[in-house]
């Protein structure tokens, strides 16, 4: 049976599932007649109706020679066990909890050395600024490692990439703790830091091929506040250890964790992206049939890796300087994170040198942190739920705007703990003060993240995945570079001054979400690359169509690994 095809003489972009186009549905051209109509429940649970390959294949996909030979389309079936979304709630509970574990500790690993910048600094006779240089590297590859793993999971699939990538972390601890000068530590927390990117960058888009929308948001919740927690106990267990053992132990402590979470997300995880897992259904058949026509909708795709990793390489860049509210949410953003790290600065300043404390001691004045993040975590379902609502009254389409409103309440939150902090830190004062400023300030990170991820993905649909890289390298950059100029901030500023600039910075981005809300609909009708935007470099309406649903699909896919990655 022959799909429709489109006035170029190309089979038109295909429907993906609904659900939320985390894998592809079934293609089911119009029937002739009513005979010959039935349900997809009814057809194979291997192979779906035959489609003609597309007029640029030559004879490149499966061996095929022949390119006028129908295709069989290999999909899922409803209830396909193989399905991930059809998997017990059990296990899939289970694979949840360890990749969202993993993301801790991956967070962690990016704190916990904090705790004795000195020891490294005494260790290797460099400058207070040189022995923070490895914290910043570190988070500098959080900012490269996405723009790579991402497209290349893909094409390889979750799995793989999630064991490759933490197994070269584990590897690359190793020198980190035995290490004779600051170099070779500066080139391992490099390299360690692009590696564990990929967990991070992978997570969001598991547990979108493990959930379904309307059960994902406990799921979303529990693995959100894992990226957030993670840098707030690192410090905490840094702190006593080394205190007890000294600074190489904080390497040691994120080898053995490491590892643990390596084993486990390697020998008990399975693939979970579900054209990975039809390609492998799609080869198995050609090989058992000998009938090369059975291909996955991602074989169809005409266009080469080498093409499809430079425009996802080259687009966020095109974004970031040419769309305003890529630019401020990612400025935004950009801040937030450069908080969070000038936390690990800015805490050993006001309790180690100004009051005294052991590192131990200043590690738990974290705590309230980690407790605000837990408690915004735990009001993540609400807030989907009242979206849901909105979702309703706009008749299942409602403006990217509305996704802003968690945005603008808890925006206030981040400013509040900052002043908080600036006038509670003098030397003389209790530390109660300065610790609990950290509770609304961990309490406003998860809403303003996770609202301004989905504004960017609402807002650029079909470039969403390349809008979010976009926040993230200039985020990482942000949060690497303001560790290396907060202690010179501090002293030249005052310890008040000093935070009290922060805090007015955070209070001069909370009215990005209030301009968005009544400018934001109007930039988007203006704007080349926004969801509805007018794409006038195509000749055609027709070509307009299908290039846009085509390169839709894709960076939605795409946009898996960044919409959940903090």
């Amino acid at each position: 049976m022959a799909a429709p095809t489109s006035a170029t003489g190309q089979v038109p972009p295909y429907p993906y599932d609904s659900d939320d186009n985390a894998h592809y549905a079934s293609i089911i051209p119009p029937e002739p007649n009513a005979a010959s109509a039935r349900s997809s429940a009814d057809r194979s649970p291997e192979t779906r109706p035959q489609v003609p390959a597309p007029a640029e294949k030559h004879g490149k996909l499966a061996g095929t020679a022949d390119t006028r030979q129908e295709y069989k389309l290999v999909t899922f079936a409803p209830g396909d066990p193989d399905d991930p979304k059809n998997w017990s709630k059990a296990y899939k509970w289970y694979i949840t909890m360890v990749v969202a574990v993993t993301c801790f500790v991956v967070a962690f690993c990016s704190s916990v050395v904090t705790s004795d910048v000195g020891g490294v600094q005494e260790s290797f006779g460099v400058s207070h600024e040189a022995a923070l240089v490895p914290i910043s590297v570190f988070v500098v590859g959080f900012g490269v490692g996405p723009m790579i793993f991402a497209p290349l999971s893909e094409v390889f699939g979750r799995r793989i990439i999630y064991g490759s990538t933490l197994l070269l972390a584990v590897i690359f601890i190793i020198p980190c703790a035995v290490s004779k000068n600051i170099g070779t530590l500066i080139v391992c927390r490099t390299i360690d830091g692009i590696a564990f990117s990929a967990p991070m960058t992978l997570v969001g888009g598991t547990l979108a091929d493990l959930w379904r929308n309307e059960e994902r948001g406990v799921p979303m919740a529990a693995f959100s506040a894992a990226p957030f927690i993670g840098p707030a106990i690192g410090p905490l267990i840094g702190g006593f250890l080394s205190d007890a053992a000294g600074w190489r132990w904080l390497y040691w402590i994120q080898l053995i964790f490491s590892f643990v979470v390596w084993v486990l997300i390697t020998f008990t995880v399975p693939e979970t992206y579900a054209p990975t897992i039809l390609a492998a259904r799609a080869k198995r058949l050609r090989k058992e049939t000998g009938d090369n026509g059975h291909v996955t909708e991602a074989e169809l795709d005409p266009r080469p890796l080498k093409e499809r990793m430079g425009v996802f390489m080259i687009r966020p860049f095109q974004l970031l300087f040419r769309e305003l509210i890529v630019l401020l949410i990612s400025l935004y953003m950009s801040v937030l994170y450069g908080l969070l790290y000038m936390f690990f600065v800015a805490y050993p300043i006001i309790f180690e040198v100004r009051k005294g404390y052991s590192s131990g001691i200043t590690g738990l004045m974290f705590i309230p942190i980690a407790v605000g993040v837990v408690l915004s975590a735990a009001c993540s379902p609400w807030v989907n739920k009242h979206y849901l609502t909105l979702v309703a009254k706009h008749g299942g389409k409602p403006p990217a705007e509305v996704r802003l409103i968690p945005m603008m309440l808890s925006c206030w939150f981040i400013p509040i703990g900052m002043f908080i902090f600036a006038w509670s830190s003098y030397p003389h004062l209790t530390w109660v003060g300065p610790c609990l400023a950290g509770l609304p300030v961990g309490f406003g990170f998860i809403f303003l993240y996770n609202a301004a991820n989905n504004y960017l993905v609402d807002s650029y649909q079909h470039q969403a995945a390349s809008a979010l890289a976009a926040k993230t390298f200039i985020r990482s950059f942000w949060g690497a570079g303001v560790v290396l100029f907060t202690e010179q901030m501090y002293d030249r500023m005052g310890d008040q001054w000093a935070s009290t600039f922060l805090a007015f910075l955070a209070l001069a981005c909370c009215a990005i979400p209030f301009l968005f809300w009544r400018y934001g609909a109007r930039i988007r009708s203006r704007s080349k690359y926004a969801f509805g935007g007018d794409d006038d470099h195509m000749d055609s309406d027709v070509e307009k169509a299908n290039a846009r649903e085509h390169h839709d699909m894709e960076d939605l896919r795409q946009a898996r690994s960044y919409v959940s990655n903090p």
